[in-house]
């Protein structure tokens, strides 16, 4: 990644930014008692072992705002289904909101759990635009933002991120931070964590793996270095099937064999984002943020 496409990708990052900051608030006239509710939104997992990011996730929020309903919903219709046919129900958005209306809810902070603004992202606030336009619906209903959503962000979850690292690293040793990437401009946040993470350790990346930068890209300069092992780590909420196969998988073209193609040995961490107390908070913040506008502006 040079330096012309980092800018490029901070310009459409300031331009998506710009585009889904507008304030998500309704305020319709009618007195109620106010009962207010947060709403957490992830993709979501199947996996069993990725609960504890999203029970580490409750448990944090609830922490921040006790006596707040917690409620939760799954943006992925595959994952839904799938833990359906398991006997356990969860909602999309739409149906999540539907149901805190209809329990009477005036204030709800939708909290959304993805990692960036990417479609996800602004498909949740399509929807939260919906209810906030309906007639006798929320009194006020706010969207906290993504994990990465401001310069501010960057810096932040680079210095958490760092800190997170297995101790037994060595400086010599290249760390890689495996994101999922996508086809959204909003993709320009992994280009700018990955300059972040370049600033203060030069063995640090970001490889995503369906976006830029690669695993490829990545590995050119491993290779120019001469580094003989590398820690992968998700870059992701939960350790889900992208982490457990894509990254640390034993088919070939998983991360960890493909880097043992090239003489490079691995160390896997499956442990997702939301499992660190020092990401979640900045989640937490994002939500306080939101919540904040309730007494600001009730």
């Amino acid at each position: 990644m040079n330096m012309r496409s980092l800018l490029q990708g901070i310009g459409i990052l300031c331009l998506c930014l710009l585009l889904s900051s507008q304030v998500l608030a309704s305020g319709h006239g009618h007195t109620k008692q106010v009962k207010k509710g947060i709403l957490l939104v992830a993709f979501g997992s199947s996996y069993p072992q990725a609960r504890a990011s999203f029970e580490n996730i409750e448990a944090e929020v609830e922490k921040a705002f006790p006596g707040v309903p917690v409620r939760w919903a799954y943006t992925s219709k595959i994952i839904r289904h799938k833990l359906a046919k398991e006997g356990k129900k969860l909602d999309s958005a739409s149906m999540a909101l539907a149901r805190m209306m209809d329990e009477d809810f005036t204030h709800v902070a939708v909290q959304s759990l993805h990692t960036i603004g990417g479609a996800e992202f602004h498909d949740l606030l399509s929807i939260v635009n919906g209810f906030e336009s309906m007639p006798d619906g929320f009194t006020k209903i706010l969207v906290g933002y993504p994990l990465l959503a401001s310069s501010h962000d960057l810096e932040a979850v680079r210095e958490a991120m760092l800190a997170n690292i297995p101790d037994e690293r060595k400086p010599d040793e290249a760390v890689i931070f495996m994101g999922h990437g996508t086809h959204h401009p909003s993709n320009a946040f992994y280009q700018a964590m990955a300059y972040e993470f370049q600033r203060k350790d030069a063995n640090v990346y970001v490889g995503t793996v369906e976006g830029a930068p690669s695993l490829e890209d990545i590995l050119v300069e491993l290779e120019a270095k001469g580094t003989d092992k590398a820690w992968l780590m998700p870059f992701m909420s939960v350790a889900g099937d992208h982490v457990r196969n894509d990254m640390a998988g034993d088919a070939p073209d998983s991360w960890t064999s493909i880097l043992a193609e090239a003489g490079i040995e691995t160390e896997t961490v499956l442990k997702g984002t939301a499992e660190f107390d020092n990401i979640v908070d900045i989640w937490v913040e994002h939500l306080k943020g939101a919540f904040s506008h309730f007494e600001q502006h009730p």
